[in-house]
């Protein structure tokens, strides 16, 4: 294909896309991109066209404006062209803007005027000796539809002209804008919703909604508002040398107009009364997305003229992009601090909500086959305030032929174990939980936690520091740090004594329970609970090493899932290395003991309240040493419920289901017996 065939390719595709989307957006008031989407990909055309002007197609949206309308309104030719603006996106273009302005008026002053965008619906009104005639939609810019019987339902719009303070013109074709203020949407929201009846998705979608119902009845009840940006006709003249001063008349027949408006000396006040609106943009009682900006003097503008769909002496200011288009250059896979992966898409960098974005997350292997995202992919990202940037959309259309499709790694990218997701599961992990450098922070603060091997001492500031001194690979280092005394002796506050205390520490934490060290080892699913059951069944850790899932199954308290990940840890060959120098170091713990049946095996047990004589901790332990499984919650299965003082939801859901209540006294006496 040649050069030229390759262009006219990328012309007709994107001339294809924005007409759907013009139609969708000014023909069924039904948008399926954001603006600023929209606003792409126009000047990527735009910008193709100003490169090859000899291949410009007839039907290019860079020379209308919106789309034909609808037959159910009667069509009306404009009188005056209701073109569209030109935008700006940053102060680099607003300056060039303003550059372009002064060229073509050397030596003259210069006053912007600045006006709030408003995100509605632009129509037209015709007053003919003060009475309202006729309101007309854009449409194309040409031709739009005429809505006069739904504009005369909006109840701040004035349907007979008369003031005071000037004579009322014999014609006047005012511009301006129909919205759906924010509370008035929140409200007709939330009554559909009440009713039953479709909501709408944002006040832009509910206003033109509104407007374009055959029946008036229907744009009478909704909470409808003009507010006026121009005048496009006027006769006699009405005598305004400046856009301001033409607002402000309007504004003596009872027009509203924006409820911020700047007079700005020159471009640099305009930039500061844009930051100043972006920053108000949340407190202002209609939706707006960006600024206008009009050279002030109306003979300035006569002399600026126009361009073939736009005035040379007005643009929009946008605000930044809640959504951009970009391409996905690669996705790579992070590990968390417990394990689990999750894809990363590096972008190639594209401005969206103020920021710069390269990278976003994936979420999770679901979400890219929910997307079907893939590398090479066209994406568009979303990003509104201090939301977290997202992948909104994926462009099939812009598909190259090389894109390459994702995959869920086999093994972690850190550590090489096998990655895991269980059935039913949306998170994949890295099995090699002790080994895995992404995950040994996480490792470490549970492996010496008080109901594992009890470290006293090695707590998170001394963690960072060891790992920064490189001492802790993973928690099998832990029983090598007396080897390092001169090096502990370096870290700040960490005195003789203080090294010497966690050193005995340490020492002491061999001595240990099969219990606490399978709870220890930090394997997904196994709480302290688990671990205990998994003890008593099993009694030995070479037993759990190689027991099945069918056989894992039959510990209390262990379903599929859990066995699961139970033979996936012990399956990772890096996890048992590090298993087997933990026992090198001399982690031990006294063989078990015969195994008889415990007198409260399998019994649901719940501890509510504040203990006296005791805390419930020790109260658990007491009560899991008998067997009994101590929930959270209360439920139908529940055998028994330990009420302390203070006893609060827990002890009244257990009395309307009829579960036996212990006082603490009782609990005691119960469990001298044994």
């Amino acid at each position: 294909m040649t050069q030229q065939n390759t262009v006219v390719a990328q012309m007709r595709q994107l001339i294809q896309i924005l007409a759907k989307h013009n139609h969708a957006y000014y023909v069924m008031d039904q948008p399926t991109i954001a603006d600023s989407e929209y606003d792409q990909l126009f000047h990527q055309l735009k910008a193709l066209e100003e490169q090859h002007p000899d291949l410009v197609q007839p039907d290019t949206p860079t020379n209308t404006v919106g789309a034909k309308p609808l037959s159910k309104f009667a069509n009306v030719t404009h009188a005056v062209p209701m073109l569209s603006l030109g935008n700006v996106f940053n102060e680099e273009d607003l300056y060039a803007f303003a550059r372009r302005a002064e060229e073509r008026l050397p030596n003259q002053k210069i006053e912007y005027d600045v006006e709030l965008k408003f995100d509605g619906l632009a129509i037209s009104l015709w007053y003919e000796h003060g009475i309202l005639v006729r309101g007309v939609t854009r449409g194309d810019g040409e031709t739009g539809e005429d809505i006069t019987q739904n504009v005369k339902t909006i109840r701040n719009l004035p349907k007979v002209l008369s003031s005071e303070k000037t004579a009322v013109p014999e014609l006047l074709e005012v511009r301006g804008e129909v919205l759906m203020p924010k509370a008035g949407f929140e409200k007709l929201n939330a009554e559909n919703e009440a009713k039953g009846e479709k909501t709408f998705a944002n006040p832009r979608n509910a206003a033109a909604g509104s407007l374009r119902q055959l029946d008036p009845a229907i744009a009478a009840s909704r909470p409808l508002a003009f507010y006026a940006y121009g005048i496009a006709q006027c006769e006699p003249n009405h005598g305004q040398s400046t856009m301001s001063a033409s607002l402000e008349w309007l504004t003596q027949f009872g027009f509203a107009v924006g409820e911020r408006h700047f007079i700005c000396d020159n471009i640099q006040d305009v930039q500061a009364a844009y930051e100043q609106i972006n920053a108000e943009r949340p407190n202002l009682s209609v939706e707006i997305d960006g600024m206008v900006i009009k050279v002030n003097d109306l003979k300035q503008q006569q002399t600026l003229g126009f361009l073939s769909r736009e005035p040379r002496w007005a643009t929009a200011y946008k605000f930044p992009a809640v959504a951009a288009l970009t391409t996905v250059e690669n996705i790579d896979w992070q590990v968390g601090r417990t394990g689990t992966l999750t894809p990363v898409a590096r972008l190639n960098p594209v401005a969206v909500g103020g920021v710069t974005v390269s990278n976003v997350t994936l979420h999770n292997i679901g979400e890219i086959h929910r997307l079907d995202v893939r590398i090479g992919d066209t994406v568009s990202v979303y990003r509104s305030g201090d939301v977290i940037p997202k992948v909104e959309k994926v462009w099939p259309e812009f598909r190259p032929n090389d894109a390459v499709e994702v995959h869920l790694p086999e093994c972690c990218p850190v550590c090489s174990s096998p990655v895991v997701m269980p059935e039913g599961e949306a998170l994949a992990r890295c099995s090699g939980g002790l080994y895995c450098a992404a995950q040994r922070i996480e490792a470490i603060r549970h492996f010496v936690s008080r109901k594992a091997l009890d470290i006293e001492g090695l707590g998170d500031r001394w963690v960072e520091s060891l790992l920064h001194l490189d001492l802790l690979q993973n928690v099998a280092d832990i029983y090598s740090l007396h080897e390092h005394r001169e090096q502990l002796l370096t870290i700040e506050k960490m005195g003789e004594k203080s090294v010497q205390n966690l050193i005995d520490s340490i020492e002491n934490s061999k001595k240990t329970t099969l219990a606490a060290f399978i709870y220890a080892l930090g394997i997904r699913g196994v709480g302290e609970t688990t671990a205990r059951m998994l003890a008593n069944t099993f009694q030995t850790l070479d037993a759990l090493r190689n027991a099945d899932i069918e056989a894992l199954k039959k510990t209390p308290d262990v379903g599929e899932i859990t066995a699961e990940w139970i033979v996936d840890f012990f399956q990772a060959p890096h996890n048992l290395e590090v298993v087997d120098r933990l026992l090198a170091a001399g982690i031990h713990w006294d063989a078990p003991a015969a195994p008889t049946r415990q007198p409260l095996n399998g019994e649901s047990w719940v501890i509510t309240g504040t203990l006296s004589t005791m805390g419930r901790d020790e109260a658990t332990q007491m009560l899991q040493a008998l067997g009994a499984r101590v929930s959270g919650s209360v439920s139908s299965k529940t055998k028994c419920v330990v009420a302390g003082e203070k006893a609060g939801s827990k002890l009244e859901k257990a009395e309307k289901l009829g579960v036996q209540v212990m006082t603490e006294a009782e609990f005691l006496e119960f469990v001298q017996q044994y």
